[in-house]
Formats: structure tokens, sequence, C-alpha cells
């Protein structure tokens, strides 16, 4: 009697739990973990799994992220039936944040705050290596941002494998050497003189070189063998592109620097850019200091900060013709019709001439 007495005392009707998912190697441990705690205090579970959408609906890869984010729950839904049993265990699944544009940790530290409000949440099971959607790993930052909006949250322990279990297998190994190589290989010959017998002997030495050394770190993700191909073309074509806006930028700098009046107005802009973080912002980025008249003071996630010289160099930025022909190299001709910067109102000018 005191001991049933004990239980009904302890025990708790039903916990809620929310556990966030990405595609990683630490996923099921993260749900099993999520599902074993629940049930050992309460009578039920009510599990709701949910995956952050990176993009929202008019981007055009979120179709393809919306039929992962489908895959994925679907997996989870069988994992947790599966360590369930035949506990009382209600199971809720969703994709959050379609309607918006989430671009870092605040933004989903304050989507699954939301969530939590709305369905009576107790308790976050956070993933070690959740990763929504992007290259770089979230989980301190949004830590960070869950004690600041003060959501609960817990972080499930798992045994994390190698680093190197990340990779697939010796396929990707050698895309990654061999894509490498060549680029590093064409660097060295555009530098050096491609008819020169020592240069090109010396150019594969280094090439290899740095393939050998930096392969793992040049290419975060697995390359495809079908699209990265015709990224290069897609590239070749943007390079004119990119040296026209160049040689407008110097005419425009130019043109107020010998003016008497010099009419600069220097300031700083924050742009949302509607790229991946990784490689894609990287070369957003590089492209946006190479036009003079525009500095990348700091790329972050997929946010932006640039400093500009001028008003025109100022108002390129915004109509965001680099993000367009970046967005063509690496996502096609289709991710380069979405709004620019100004239009869907992910641009603003943060600092003037003091700073």
């Amino acid at each position: 009697m005191s001991t049933d007495g004990h239980q009904e005392g302890a025990a708790v009707a039903v916990e809620r739990l929310l556990v966030p998912l990405s595609d990683t190697v630490t996923v099921r441990q993260t749900v099993g973990y999520a599902v074993q705690s629940g049930l050992e205090d309460a009578d039920s579970l009510e599990c709701h799994l949910v995956v952050a959408m990176p993009y929202d609906a008019d981007v055009p890869e979120s179709d393809r992220y919306r039929d992962d984010a489908e895959n994925l729950l679907s997996r989870a839904q069988s994992w947790v039936e599966e360590d369930a049993g035949t506990a009382d265990v209600t199971i809720e699944t969703a994709t959050i944040g379609v309607d918006e544009y989430l671009f870092g940790p605040r933004d989903y530290a304050e989507i699954f705050d939301a969530y939590a409000a709305d369905h009576g949440i107790d308790r976050v099971v956070i993933d070690p290596e959740y990763q929504p959607g992007v290259t770089a790993q979230l989980l301190q930052p949004l830590e960070r941002e869950l004690e600041r909006i003060g959501l609960t949250y817990e972080e499930a322990p798992v045994e994390r494998p190698a680093r190197r279990g990340r990779l697939v297998g010796e396929t990707e190994d050698f895309d990654r050497l061999f894509a490498t190589f060549w680029i590093s290989y064409g660097f060295y010959l555009v530098l050096g003189d491609p008819t020169y017998w020592f240069d090109l002997l010396t150019g594969a030495a280094v090439a290899g070189i740095v393939a050998v050394s930096l392969a793992q770190v040049t290419f975060t993700v697995p390359l495809d063998r079908v699209q990265s191909p015709i990224r290069v073309v897609r590239f070749a074509i943007y390079v004119p592109y990119l040296l026209w806006e160049i040689i407008k930028a110097n005419i425009a700098v130019s043109a107020v620097i010998l003016r008497p009046s010099m009419p600069i107005d220097p300031s700083l802009s924050r742009v949302n850019s509607r790229v991946r973080s990784g490689l894609p912002l990287t070369a957003l980025a590089n492209s946006i200091t190479l036009t003079p008249g525009t500095l990348t003071v700091r790329a972050t996630n997929q946010e932006l900060l640039v400093h500009s010289l001028i008003p025109d160099a100022r108002e390129d930025l915004f109509d965001g013709g680099l993000e367009r022909g970046i967005r063509f190299v690496f996502y096609g001709r289709a991710a380069a019709a979405i709004p620019s910067p100004r239009e869907r109102d992910d641009a603003e000018i943060v600092g003037g001439e003091e700073l």
C-alpha cells in the first residue's frame, strides 16, 4: 500500500517532450533517450518530433528539404514506436518554420520556444550533433539562445562516433581529393606558366600535398558527381558577370573620388542572404569584397555585415545582383529568380559615417 502511494505521488500523468530533429549520426540515440527518460517519470508520454526548415517556401530548394524532413519524421516516428513498446506514448510530428526564414541559432531557439508554448511542452531534448540544414554545427550557440529565452532543455547523452565516421565511404574521399587536387593545380598554373614543364611538375606536386592535407577541410559535405561539374560550368558563366560588376564599381568609385565634392557616404549594412553557409556564403562574401566600394566585414550563418563606401555600392548590394549570381552557380537558374534583399526586406543599414 505504501509502495502504491509512493508511486502515485512520484509519477507524472503525462510528460510532453519536444525533440528537434536533423539527419545526424546521433539522431537515433537522441530519440531513444528522449523516449526512455520521458517514460521513467511519467505514466504516459507525448513526444513531439519536429524538423525546423532552414528555408521558407519561396526558396527553390525548399521542396527537397521538405521531402527530406518528411522522410526523417517518418523514420523518427518508427523509432519512437519501437522504443516505447507497449507503453502509453502519443507521437506528434511537424515541420516548423516553413513560413519564415531561419538563418541563425536565435531564430531556431525562438521557433522552438513558440512551439513549446503552444503545445505545453515540459522539456526539450537536444541532439548534441544537431545541424538544422546547415554545414556548421549550431549546438553551442543554440544552447546559449535557449538559456537566454528560458526554455528548459537537456542534451541527450549519446555516444559520438569519431569524426571520420561521418564519411560515407572511400568514394567520397576520392571525390574530395580529386576536386581539391584539380582546383589547386589549376590555381597554381594560373599563377605560373602552364606551358613550362617545371611548373607542370611542381604544380602537380604542390596540388597533391594540398589535396591530401586539406581535402576534408575544403569540402565539408559530400560532392555530387553530377552537380559539381555543372556548378563548375555555371561558375565559368558567373566569372564574366562578376568582372563586369567589378568594372562598373571601379568606374562608379572613381567618378566619386574624382569629383571635387567627393560625395562619399560610408555605411554599414546587414544583409540576410538566401544562400547556405559554407562555400556558397564564402563565395558571395568574397564576390562582394572583390567589388570596389563594398567590403564584407563579417559572414555568419547566412548573415552578412557589409561596409559600403558610396550610395551606389549600397544600392547594388540591396538589389542582390551578386547574390542571384551565386545562387545560380550553386542552385541553378530557378534559384536566381528569387526576390532581391530589398524586395524581401532582408537588408538594412545598421551604421553610418561615424562607424
